[in-house]
Parts: structure tokens; C-alpha cells; sequence
């Protein structure tokens, strides 16, 4: 059934009190962004949204979304679905990661259905306006609850497009239902896994790996509290939205195309719209918990090769680029193309590349 997703009068009221109240840390001289999120910076956006973003309008854009409900394995899942109204349409999901939600292809949406796609977009379970499951779930089995979803929406067969944990996610679908998957696109190669043997490698594999490592010294702290101790940072998370604001400007800041300005991609109303997302339905915390869950996958499954017909998009800006060798050795793969712009938000931050990447990946597909 549908519904229009929502967020009243009395949370956008209580939210602007919070913002208006932020007690503000103290700053170093010359810092800016070398420690985190600019505090001068993040200030300005939070009086914005405090006294400047129209709650309002982004209400009449949230209703104006194709959305609709579906119960999976007992989890009430949003999903956007809207049809291309042709006879050959081909069924595309495209599955999200952290720290967004549907918001990353809300751009795109209208775009894909032009070019002849059905196109299914769901928040994950404790993400944007999905429930939050009883407990953490992986990637895996939100692949299998999108299984279901695809079955409950009339899809037999479909093509499916992920980039970070929708990555796994995609991955997983293709893994574990080949059958029904009729390719698999993603916009990067997810990280090395430890353990690898050095010596099995090629060069540019063996330096993906040590990128890879550095990248997990200089930016994975975030993901190390996710993993380990996530209800630590919700409590404080969820109680201010300056600090939500923090925990996600930064890294849309550092993981987009953008050279350090964050405005360059992004409008202020496109950020606070899904800033307010996260602060009216309150799930930072169970979104952050999924890498928890994640954790705990048996390292066998990171092995395993996608045997589906794999394309790539890679974008420069995004966190860490696996070479073709790594994806030839992971993947089924028939397609490849490295784009010039472009960040890990790629669907939103350069929609018609993204748009073109898919269509000419796919068009073989359709027939």
C-alpha cells in the first residue's frame, strides 16, 4: 500500500529548539577541517536549519516521492517504486549504503524510469523511513529481505546497482539468488579483506591492500565505533542534531568529489533534507549498528567470486579504487569504466554519469 512519509509539526518545533541551544566547543586558531568538522562551518548550516530551511517544502517534496510500505519478514520496509509503463522495461534496485539512505537516488529516480527502467529503491531496515529491525542484521540479509521485496513487487528477474554497504548488498543478491539476478553494477569494490597472502597478488592488488590499510588508519575511526560500540555514540547522536549534523556533514565532506568544498556538489537544502531525515525518524543508531552486524560475517563469505555479469563505474573521488585485477579476480566481469568526476555519492553528486554508466552497462540486459 502506499504511504507518504512524514514528519509533524511537534519533532520539526522540538528540533528547532535543539539547534537554537547547541552548546558550541571551543576551537583551535587555523584548525578548519584537519580535526574533524569545521566547528565555524557546521555553525552557519545549523542556523540555517534552524531559522532558514523550509521544513515545509521538503514536506510537499516527501509526498510527491512514489512511496510505498511492504512488510518484510515482518519489518516495515519504504520503498520508492516507480514504473517505466512499458512493456520491456527492465526491473533495476538500487540499494544504498551509509551514511544516506533512499535520498541517494532520489535525483536519479526520475532519470532511470525515463530511460525505460522500473526502478526499486528501499531504505534498509533502520534506515530513512524503514523500521528498524528487533536486532542488528548484515548485508546478507538485507539481500534476502530484498529478494522477498522484488517477489512481493511482481519482479522475477532484475538487475540490481549498490555502492557501499549496497554493495555488499548487491553482492550478496547475486551470490545467493543467481537466478534471479540478471547483473550486478556497483560503483566500487568494497575494501581488501585482512588475511590476504601478498604473494597471491598483483601489483596493483598488492597496493590496494596498503591503500586500503592506510585508508582504514586515516578515516576508518567512525567505522571502528560502529563496529564495536555504536549505542556509545547514538545516545549523544540522537540527542543532539548538531552532533548528528557533525557525524555525517564530515563525511560527505571527505568522501564526495568536491576538493574540500562541500557546497561545490551539495546544496544546503540537499544536505539538511536528509539531516532532518535521520533526526525525525531517529536512526542513526540502529544505521549505525548494521556495521555491527556486518562484522560478524564469517570471512569465507568475502571470498566468495560473483559468477553474475559484474560492471563497475569507478569514480576518482570515492574512498578507495580497487584495480581491474581485483574485480576480474572477484567478479564476473564485463564491464569497466573508470569516469573523471565523481565521489562515493556519485548518484547524487554527478546523476546523468551515473545515469549513463548504468544504461550503457545494461543495455546488453534488456534483450
Amino acid at each position: 500500500m502506499a504511504e507518504t512519509p512524514f514528519i509533524d509539526d511537534a519533532t520539526v518545533a522540538d528540533l528547532r529548539a535543539r539547534l537554537r541551544a547547541t552548546r558550541w566547543p571551543d576551537v583551535p586558531a587555523g584548525t578548519g577541517w584537519s580535526l574533524g568538522v569545521d566547528v565555524d562551518e557546521l555553525r552557519s548550516l545549523v542556523e540555517y536549519w534552524a531559522d532558514g530551511f523550509d521544513f515545509d517544502a521538503h514536506r510537499a517534496v516527501l509526498s510527491a516521492l512514489p512511496s510505498r510500505r511492504v512488510t518484510v519478514d515482518g519489518i516495515g520496509i519504504h520503498v520508492l517504486h516507480a514504473r517505466a509503463g512499458t512493456p520491456d522495461a527492465l526491473p533495476l534496485l538500487l540499494a544504498h549504503g551509509w551514511p544516506d539512505s533512499g535520498w541517494r537516488y532520489r535525483k536519479v529516480l526520475p532519470m532511470l524510469v525515463a530511460a525505460g527502467f522500473d526502478v526499486i529503491v528501499p531504505d534498509m531496515p533502520g534506515y530513512g523511513f524503514s523500521e528498524a529491525p528487533p536486532q542488528p542484521i548484515d548485508a546478507r540479509q538485507v539481500a534476502g529481505m530484498w529478494a522477498t521485496l522484488m517477489t512481493e513487487l511482481g519482479y522475477e528477474r532484475f538487475a540490481v546497482s549498490g555502492g557501499d554497504i549496497g554493495t555488499h548488498v548487491v553482492r550478496y543478491l547475486a551470490l545467493d539468488h543467481p537466478d534471479r539476478v540478471v547483473a550486478v553494477h556497483r560503483i566500487d569494490g568494497g575494501l581488501a579483506w585482512p588475511g590476504l597472502d601478498p604473494a597471491t597478488l598483483s601489483g596493483p592488488e598488492r597496493e590496494f591492500v596498503a591503500e586500503t590499510d592506510r585508508w582504514r588508519t586515516s578515516e576508518g575511526a567512525y567505522a571502528m565505533m560502529h563496529r564495536t560500540k555504536p549505542q556509545t555514540a547514538a545516545v549523544g547522536l540522537n540527542d543532539s542534531p548538531a552532533g548528528l549534523a557533525a557525524w555525517i556533514v564530515e563525511k560527505l565532506r571527505s568522501w564526495s568529489d568536491c576538493d574540500g568544498d562541500l557546497w561545490s556538489v551539495y546544496t544546503r537544502n540537499e544536505v539538511l533534507a536528509l539531516l532532518t531525515e535521520y533526526w525525525a525518524t531517529a536512526t542513526i543508531g540502529s544505521a549505525m549498528r548494521m556495521y555491527h552486524a556486518n562484522a560478524a560475517v564469517p570471512a569465507e563469505q568475502m571470498a566468495r567470486r560473483v559468477e553474475v555479469p559484474s560492471g563497475f563505474s569507478i569514480f576518482p573521488g570515492d574512498l578507495v579504487r580497487a584495480p581491474v585485477e581485483w574485480l576480474e579476480r572477484t567478479t564476473n566481469l564485463v564491464y569497466h569504466h573508470e569516469l573523471d568526476r565523481g565521489g562515493h555519492f556519485a548518484a547524487f553528486e554527478q546523476p546523468d554519469v551515473f545515469v549513463a554508466e548504468l544504461r550503457a552497462f545494461l543495455e546488453p540486459f534488456r534483450r
